[in-house]
């Protein structure tokens, strides 16, 4: 965690989903409680739109954020989530609870905490992922069986051969995503670590594997057979093909969220998992 102070020369933007169910019931309270404290946001709808700021509310859900967060990693904005959606893993406020959240970006005085993203390199193209990269079999109804056989190594050491549905590698803030689907362990956000999950292996043995953030992995095709469609964040990147290879690592950048200085990321875990399961 780090301690910062917001100061009246800070550019303030707000990133509306205006899918979100409960957008509308607290967007004008937003906008509204930033005015009368003299914040007058840039308002967005579209990643491309986000301008030069330096705190990103950002009003939606989990998969909101996670379609502004690399382009906010990468230009060093701060963000702030709003839960407007459904879980809201992410996010530090709920839709309630706007009003905190405008006090505490007023008094300036709160903690930011970074999040580690994957850099993946495949096919000629450099994909970034904040949750998981997930390298999953593509579909062939002509193929006589539709399982995938990847081979994976960490700094140049073989880890294992997966047969199945594909792998996920996740950062810690995806671990809590589709790799706990899949039986992956649960990473405190600070864990300098990624973890490779196995999704539906044909194998007794095949478990989820913990390694630092500071290795290289490498994801290769083993055989003929179903190709490999390449999904990072849950946006369909590229197709690896008969042999085909990816590179994964740690991205030079991060992504910075603002929290206040009680949050507490297993009280949220308890809460979150908890309702989403009801």
């Amino acid at each position: 965690m780090y301690k910062i102070l917001y100061n009246k020369t800070m550019k303030v933007g707000v990133y509306c989903n205006r899918a979100a169910k409960k957008f509308l019931l607290i967007e004008n309270d937003l906008l509204s409680l930033l005015r009368q404290n003299g914040i007058e946001p840039q308002i967005y709808d579209s990643v491309e739109q986000i301008g030069v700021i330096d705190i990103l509310i950002v009003l939606g859900g989990d998969g909101t954020i996670l379609k502004v967060a690399i382009e906010a990693g990468k230009r060093g904005i701060k963000l702030l989530g709003i839960n407007a959606g459904n879980l809201g893993f992410l996010t530090e406020f709920e839709g309630e609870q706007v009003s905190e959240a405008v006090a505490l970006l007023v008094r300036g005085d709160f903690d930011t905490e970074r999040r580690s993203v994957l850099q993946v390199n495949a096919e000629g193209k450099t994909f970034f992922a904040l949750n998981d990269a997930v390298f999953q079999r593509s579909y062939n109804p002509s193929a006589d069986d539709n399982v995938v056989a990847v081979s994976v190594s960490i700094d140049g050491n073989e880890v294992d051969k997966f047969v199945g549905d594909g792998v996920i590698v996740s950062t810690p803030t995806g671990s809590t995503a589709y790799s706990l689907s899949a039986g992956g362990s649960i990473l405190t956000p600070n864990i300098e670590a990624f973890i490779l999950t196995p999704v539906c292996a044909h194998s007794l043995h095949n478990r989820p594997i913990v390694f630092a953030d500071s290795s290289l992995m490498r994801i290769e095709l083993c055989e003929e057979g179903p190709s490999l469609s390449l999904y990072c964040d849950g946006r369909f990147e590229c197709v690896l093909k008969d042999g085909a290879s990816a590179r994964i690592a740690k991205a030079d950048f991060d992504v910075e969220f603002i929290k206040r200085h009680d949050s507490n990321f297993f009280n949220k875990l308890l809460f979150k998992l908890n309702k989403w399961s009801k």
